[in-house]
């Protein structure tokens, strides 16, 4: 709706410069806001506001001679000026019912697939496999799944990469503790079913044994020199570790798997050329014996240049270095147009110096979109990033399980009589959700607190409330033994809650597209609840089964009907299950 109401308006401008009535020169950015007040009409602009003094005009009367150079168009009903140049536009309820029947007529909810696809690489999750998945990686996983999935819904080519941490001195000493579980006749994979423990094992014998230390040493060396036994070591533990994080995948409803895995160790092969790219392209400078790159627009304290280091003194890589070599792959050999990173804030500047000596190298060009989609921590009530009661990294397994429990409980004492298998059911899909969404209802550069009674109540924007609003919609066909197929006549938007639906229904396209282009699910999440109000009114307001006469309960059934799409698929995008009932 807004592309289109901006059309018509850069239409009168053109004709008004054509008539001389605004300057050949005139360029105003033109900017559609939605009303607060449907008193003031659907859509506003602000346009002859900012254009009066290029025109030489009060803003009223441009106003007006904008109004009066509008195209004709079946979208609008009429234009008012408001306040001091305000245009108010009130959409015509003919068009939003023809757009709620298209919508209705289309599997896709009438969101046209992008008229210009890419290949967007997504870098989420990307766990440390040292160690088991933590609270610290809800964020990023959740939050990257959700745009992964409606980037892919608006028909762009989603590359999904996680990034894992597979790679480093840290795994020597795991190494080492495996070879000493195995001699004392350990069964490995039983020992790292608590991969937090053994890493905690595995330190503890470090640090104490010196013995321990220098063989954790020999295996890092002998792993990365490509010896046969420590290469086989390494990916046993490899396997045992991405199957636990395959395990939460599957829990959370995210859609990576085991081959979207491309670790830090993919790329050790071109680290070296990158050195040597970097060198020919003169970026590289010594400094203490390692080896940096130093860019004139960052600078730290007194203005002293920050480097990006690249190789250390004894010539061992580093972060930044994998992710360069990373960026040459997603661009030469995935041909990327757009990649995106979701990975915490406190990795803005690292993002901001890649990005920067990326382009400076040659490795991305002028038309790749690098994009950091930096988030915010996940904080305890105690307004300090969240841990256990004991003060540990919260596991994000036991996470789950609590939330799975506490929904459980609370849908049993809703529902005592109700089987206890379909209990467990619903309150899996509940307890999942609510973590799922509590996460992503909050703007993702925010921090936010992580509350099970918040996230679990089924009052406000959360996941139970959205779940319960879809499964009341589509009770109503159930309770009328209505075929949703076999729906007739036309829409008809004769009460004010009925226009108000259906203009909040044709606004999901323009939410999923911002969606995709901005990486922010919270706005999809304010929009569905937003849209689950206006629908309860309507309920309220508007008999659906039981009307005067059948063309009104039709229409309003419609209506119903693509409310209860919309929500699906809604909370599809955002990679959470729906229920039939609660």
């Amino acid at each position: 709706m807004k592309e289109q109401i901006q059309s018509l308006l850069e239409q009168a401008v053109a004709k008004m410069k054509g008539q001389g009535l605004l300057p050949a020169d005139a360029d105003p950015a033109i900017q559609i806001d939605r009303t607060k007040d449907k008193a003031h009409g659907d859509l506003a602009t602000n346009l002859a506001m900012i254009s009066a003094k290029a025109a030489k005009k009060n803003p009223r009367q441009l106003a007006a001679e904008l109004i009066e150079q509008l195209p004709a168009s079946p979208l609008v009903l009429k234009a008012e000026i408001a306040g001091p140049g305000f245009i108010n536009f009130y959409l015509n309820p003919d068009w939003l019912a023809g757009q709620i029947e298209i919508a209705l007529g289309d599997p896709r909810l009438d969101v046209m697939l992008s008229a210009l696809p890419q290949t967007v690489v997504v870098d989420y999750s990307s766990p440390n496999l040292a160690k088991e998945m933590h609270v610290g990686h809800l964020r990023s996983t959740v939050i990257g799944d959700a745009v992964s999935r409606t980037l892919e819904f608006l028909g762009h080519k989603v590359i999904r990469h996680n990034h894992v941490g597979d790679w480093g001195t840290q795994f020597g000493m795991l190494l080492a503790h495996m070879e000493e579980v195995r001699r004392a006749g350990g069964e490995i994979r039983m020992q790292l079913s608590d991969l937090e423990l053994f890493y905690r094992e595995a330190k503890g014998r470090f640090d104490a044994s010196a013995e321990f230390a220098d063989r954790a040493r020999q295996l890092v060396v002998e792993l990365q020199s490509g010896d046969a036994y420590c290469n086989q070591l390494w990916r046993e533990f490899l396997e045992i570790s991405l199957s636990h994080c395959q395990q939460i995948y599957d829990r959370l409803n995210v859609a990576l798997t085991r081959d979207d895995v491309v670790g830090e160790s993919f790329y050790n092969d071109d680290l070296s050329r990158v050195i040597e790219d970097l060198t020919a392209a003169g970026l590289l400078v010594e400094d203490q014996g390692a080896r940096c790159v130093f860019l004139d627009e960052f600078k730290g304290k007194d203005d002293e240049p920050l480097p990006m280091i690249v190789q250390k003194k004894d010539g061992g890589f580093l972060y930044a270095t994998t992710d360069l070599a990373a960026i040459r792959y997603r661009l030469r050999t995935l041909n990327a147009d757009r990649v995106l990173y979701f990975v915490d804030h406190r990795q803005s500047l690292h993002f901001q110096q890649l990005f920067a000596v990326a382009r400076k190298a040659g490795f991305a060009g002028a038309a790749v979109s690098l994009e950091h989609m930096a988030f915010g921590t996940v904080m305890g009530e105690d307004g300090k990033p969240f841990k256990t009661r004991s003060g540990g990294v919260a596991k994000l397994t036991d996470l789950l399980d609590e939330a799975e429990a506490r929904a459980y409980a609370l849908v049993k004492d809703k529902n005592p009589e109700m089987p206890d298998a379909e209990l467990r059911s619903i309150g899996r899909v509940v307890g999942i959700a609510s973590v799922k969404y509590a996460d992503l209802s909050k703007n993702r550069t925010s921090d936010y607190v992580f509350s099970f009674d918040q996230m679990l109540s089924f009052e406000g924007n959360t996941a139970p409330y959205l779940l319960y609003a879809y499964t009341r919609v589509a009770s109503i066909f159930r309770r009328g033994e209505i075929d949703e197929n076999q729906l007739q006549g036309r829409v008809r938007l004769e009460e004010e809650i009925e226009k108000d639906l259906a203009g909040k229904l044709v606004q999901f396209a323009e939410v999923v597209n911002r969606v995709a282009e901005k990486g922010w699910p919270h706005l999809l999440c304010g929009y569905l609840y937003e849209l689950s109000g206006i629908f309860s009114s309507f309920y309220q307001s508007c008999p659906v089964l039981v009307c005067e006469d059948a063309e009104t309960r039709n229409s309003r059934l419609k209506l119903s009907l693509l409310t209860a799409r919309t929500l699906r698929q809604g909370l599809n995008l955002l990679g959470i299950e729906t229920l039939e009932r609660m």
